[in-house]
């Protein structure tokens, strides 16, 4: 009796052992796998961040480049600038137009013109030599504008920023070259000849007289 119920403990205790010893490795097993699978799976997106972010951020970067450099339109290429000021005209008009070659022309050539004149005195506005090179700079920088959008320069719209300008800056400036002489000069101009005119008819008259009596 005591036999009997000491072999079945023992094979309870065997089994028990047995049962344990194997779920052991299985969770051994179990977890070596699944951590082999992470290990694997995180390293693939490791692997492929590092190779393809670089090919495909090379891709990305040629297709801007080449989409950047394409336009709907000819662009000249008078400048760097050119591609930049296209690229505006197409993004806001749909293609170059007059209207934006003046919203062009007042953010970019206009600012620095006013501000370079206004930080003369008023004065210096009317002396060539100081304001030569600001009305230079406008003048090339609205013709740079206009070649890189292929607009025919000069044009009416430069031709009337150029109006604008002078009668903002240069209206009060004195024309030495094509003012009135003074008055004293004017008169002794003008009473000059009429003087002449009796002496002149004089002096025929005298000389038909005298070549009458000798004849």
């Amino acid at each position: 009796m005591n036999r009997t119920l000491f072999s079945k403990m023992t094979v309870t205790k065997f089994s028990l052992v047995f049962s344990g010893c194997l779920a052991t490795f299985l969770i051994w097993e179990c977890t070596t796998v699944i951590c082999l699978v992470n290990d694997k799976v995180t390293a693939q997106p490791a692997t492929t961040a590092t190779t393809r972010p670089t090919a495909t951020g090379y891709n990305a970067t040629q297709k801007t480049e080449v989409v950047g450099s394409q336009h709907s339109f000819a662009c000249g290429n008078v400048s760097h600038s050119c591609s930049g000021y296209c690229s505006f005209c197409e993004d806001i008009y749909g293609k170059p137009t007059m209207d934006c070659l003046s919203t062009l022309l007042e953010f970019i050539c206009l600012p620095h013109f006013n501000d370079s004149m206004k930080s003369l005195s008023m004065t210096d506005w009317c002396v060539w030599d100081k304001v030569s090179s600001l009305y230079s700079t406008f003048s090339l920088c609205s013709e740079e504008i206009s070649d890189c959008l292929i607009i025919p320069w000069p044009n009416s719209l430069v031709e009337t920023m150029f109006v604008n300008i002078h009668s903002e800056y240069f209206i009060k400036c004195p024309t030495e070259e094509f003012s009135d002489p003074p008055p004293a000069i004017v008169f002794a101009l003008v009473i000059t000849p009429i003087c002449l005119i009796p002496v002149m008819v004089s002096l025929v008259v005298l000389k038909t007289k005298n070549g009458d009596g000798t004849s």
